[in-house]
């Protein structure tokens, strides 16, 4: 039988799956380039989650950063999974219902030269781009899951976006 403590952590869960499944998604998304495989990591984390709520413990550490920790570790075992195995998908978003066939080549056109434009920064200044773009998260709470100050990360943000501006530039 739950206590009152597991009980009110599982319902705090679902109310974050409710909010940040989409968020998780789009995260993990940014970082593989396959949609499919995005959302079963999403589904991965909320699972671990849950497998691991009794282990949780709140130190000062939002609980949306322990899952998108939990995320972030996900993607970086299918990363390595995917680069051993050679299969990296690189799968563009097409979200464009019955438009233009002009107009979607465009957009994927632009698409595919902010990731290669994104694989010219250094690694963490993707990842603070991606969870805060992507994951839609706040400064303090990425710094929460880097494990950096929040200044570090505004500050690498900073830098990422200028150094992102002027490639695309180019």
């Amino acid at each position: 039988m739950p206590t009152e403590e597991q009980k009110t952590k599982q319902e705090l869960l679902v109310s974050l799956y409710e909010e940040y499944y989409d968020r998780v998604a789009r995260y993990a998304y940014a970082r593989i380039g396959d949609r499919c495989e995005a959302e079963d990591i999403a589904s991965e984390t909320f699972l671990k989650a849950l497998d691991s709520l009794n282990k949780y413990r709140d130190q000062g550490v939002p609980i949306q950063a322990w899952i998108f920790r939990i995320a972030h570790n996900l993607v970086v075992d299918y990363l390595r999974r995917a680069t051993k195995n050679k299969e990296l998908p690189l799968e563009i978003a097409n979200t464009m219902n019955n438009a233009d066939p002009a107009a979607v080549a465009e957009v994927n056109m632009e698409v595919e030269s902010v990731k290669q434009a994104m694989k010219k920064l250094t690694e963490e200044q993707r990842e603070v781009l991606q969870l805060r773009f992507f994951g839609e998260l706040s400064s303090r709470e990425v710094s929460d899951i880097m494990q950096k100050s929040d200044g570090a990360v505004r500050e690498m943000q900073r830098a990422a976006l200028e150094k992102l501006r002027l490639i695309l530039k180019e």
